[in-house]
């Protein structure tokens, strides 16, 4: 697919890909939707990537949000769709085996914060905003916010979020655990660039069994969690990046993970 709506680059074991329509501020619409996932897809099936990096085009949006223009006219069935398309590759993003690391550049508002909530953890400018302000256009969040973001910073604190539909610096977003780091314009896709580069030197296998077994535990009791952790674990000794750490550990050099999740 010849995209319009976002780009995707990809090397040394990172693929970063940006939101691009910054005339709209990035806003979601259908075609971005369908572009979106099927870069996924596509990021899916590359065995040599290990990490993923989203950001937006421009400097005064990550995603603004859905697209209003799009919005008004749906239909309560086509609002429906519209949302459960949303929600579905919204759900790709956070089911990816690889870590996906958000670097917020402007606004991160309803679907945009809504994107960035299913990321692994948010890198933000010291410019960045974010919220969920559908309640102030006489909606709710439809793709995830009402159930992602009490996961995250509490019922709550989202809940204060959500029925104000208040703006939040980066600063107050780190205060409430929503964000995890703060960096300046210039430096922010550098940090993360950093932070991408330090994951993707790590073995494939063990990096989406200990993404896999933070989510799944964290919807599950204690005792189920670790049952989760014992068989991933197991799992990750048997993998080829395990016997290439095990040895470089006892060699005294660097280990050259080249595992996949077929080996």
């Amino acid at each position: 697919m010849a995209y319009t709506s976002i780009e995707l680059t990809c090397g040394e074991g990172i693929a970063t890909l940006t939101f691009n329509r910054p005339k709209a501020l990035n806003a979601l619409n259908t075609i971005l939707l369908e572009e979106f996932a099927d870069a996924l897809e596509s990021i899916k099936k590359d065995e040599s990537i290990r990490v993923l990096i989203l950001t937006g085009s421009g400097e005064k949006a990550f995603v603004a949000g859905a697209d209003i223009t799009e919005i008004v006219t749906l239909t309560p069935l086509g609002a429906k769709k519209f949302a459960q398309r949303g929600q579905d590759v919204i759900g790709r993003l956070q089911a990816l085996a690889i870590p996906a690391i958000a670097a917020v550049n402007g606004y991160a508002l309803g679907g945009g914060c809504e994107m960035a909530l299913a990321c692994d953890f948010i890198y933000a400018s010291d410019k960045a905003i974010f919220g969920l302000p559908e309640i102030s256009l006489g909606v709710i969040p439809g793709f995830g916010g009402t159930q992602r973001l009490p996961r995250l910073i509490g019922a709550n604190r989202a809940k204060e979020m959500i029925f104000t539909g208040k703006h939040l610096t980066a600063v107050e977003a780190k205060e409430i655990g929503l964000v995890n780091k703060i960096f300046a314009p210039e430096e922010l896709m550098a940090a993360a660039n950093e932070t991408a580069k330090l994951i993707a030197g790590k073995g494939k296998a063990s990096l989406c069994a200990a993404k896999q077994t933070l989510n799944q535990g964290l919807n599950a009791d204690l005792v189920t969690g670790l049952a989760i952790e014992r068989d991933a674990f197991a799992l990750c000794l048997a993998s080829q990046d395990a016997k290439e750490g095990t040895g470089a550990f006892l060699e005294k050099r660097k280990p050259v993970f080249a595992g996949g999740l077929n080996d």
